[in-house]
C-alpha cells in the first residue's frame, strides 16, 4: 500500500526518484541517505516498501526544484532482484500519476490517494487503479534448438524470445500460441508456465512460458521482426541481458 512518508529529513532512506522509465542513481545504485543529504522534499515522498529493513521512498522528479541526471531503468537490470522490483514499482506509480491525470468517467481532475494504490477523481470520487498490461513471453524449443527473434529496436545484433500482449477474451496459453504463430508461422505444443516479471516499460506484467515446436515452417513476420531463426543451444547469438525474464527463459531452455 502507498503510504505518505512519515520519515523526517534526518532519517536514512533509499530514494527512488523517477521520470518516465528513467531513474536517479548515485554511484550506480539507488541513493541512500537523508532527505537533507540530497536536498529532497521529504514531505512529498511516499514509502513504497523496505529494502534491508530501511524505508524506500518514491518521488517524481517533477517534485524537485533541481534537475537530476537520470538513467534508464534498463541500466539497473543487474541490481539485486528485490531492489530492481522496488525501482520498477516507483516507475509504475509515477506512470500512473502522469497518465491518469483526468477521470475517464466525468473528466474531473484526479489526485493521488495516499491510502490506496490509485488515483482518485476530485469530483465523482471514483478510484482509478494502476493499469497493468498483461504480456506473454515464451521460449520455444525444438530438440537441441531454441527459437529466437530480433526486433528492429534491438541493437548490437541481440536476439530474444517471442513476446506479445494478451487480447480480450483470450487465455494466456491461447495468447502464447497465437503470438508464436503470427510472428513466426510456427505451431507450438506443451505450453507450460515458467514465471513472471513486472516490466515497467511503461507498466507491463510479463508472464513467461516454455513450449515445444509442433509443426510449421519458420516464416518471420517482417512487419514485426527483423529476423527469426532456430539456434543451436551451444551457438547462441547475443541475447537479452541478465536480469530479464527473457534471459531466464533462454538459459532454462538451453540447460534442459
Amino acid at each position: 500500500m502507498l503510504n505518505k512518508s512519515d520519515t523526517n529529513r534526518t532519517q536514512n532512506c533509499y530514494w527512488c526518484v523517477v521520470s518516465g522509465s528513467d531513474v536517479w542513481l548515485v554511484d550506480n545504485t539507488i541513493p541512500f541517505g537523508t532527505a537533507q543529504d540530497f536536498s529532497l522534499p521529504s514531505a512529498s515522498a511516499i514509502e513504497i516498501g523496505r529494502y534491508e529493513n530501511t524505508p524506500v521512498l518514491w518521488l517524481n522528479s517533477d517534485d524537485l526544484e533541481v534537475n537530476l541526471e537520470l538513467v534508464s531503468l534498463r541500466d539497473c537490470l543487474e541490481f539485486p532482484s528485490e531492489l530492481f522490483l522496488l525501482l520498477s514499482k516507483a516507475v509504475q506509480y509515477s506512470y500512473m500519476t502522469q497518465s491518469m491525470r483526468f477521470c475517464p468517467l466525468c473528466g474531473g481532475r484526479n489526485h493521488l490517494n495516499h491510502n490506496q494504490l490509485a488515483m482518485q477523481c476530485g469530483d465523482c470520487r471514483t478510484l482509478h487503479y494502476p493499469r497493468i498490461f498483461p504480456c506473454i513471453i515464451v521460449a520455444v524449443r525444438k530438440q537441441g534448438q531454441i527459437l529466437l527473434a530480433q526486433h528492429p529496436r534491438h541493437r548490437n545484433g541481440m536476439y530474444t524470445v517471442i513476446a506479445g500482449f494478451l487480447e480480450v477474451g483470450e487465455t494466456l496459453e491461447q495468447c502464447v500460441a497465437r503470438e508464436v504463430k503470427e510472428e513466426t508461422g510456427v505451431d507450438v505444443k506443451n505450453i507450460q508456465y515458467f514465471g513472471s516479471q513486472p516490466w515497467a516499460f511503461p507498466s507491463s506484467m510479463m508472464m513467461g512460458f516454455v513450449a515445444e515446436y509442433e509443426s510449421g515452417i519458420l516464416k518471420p513476420d517482417y512487419s514485426e521482426l527483423s529476423d527469426a531463426k532456430w539456434f543451436d543451444f551451444d551457438a547462441l547469438p547475443p541475447v537479452a541481458p541478465k536480469g530479464t525474464i527473457a534471459r531466464e527463459l533462454i538459459e532454462f531452455t538451453c540447460d534442459q
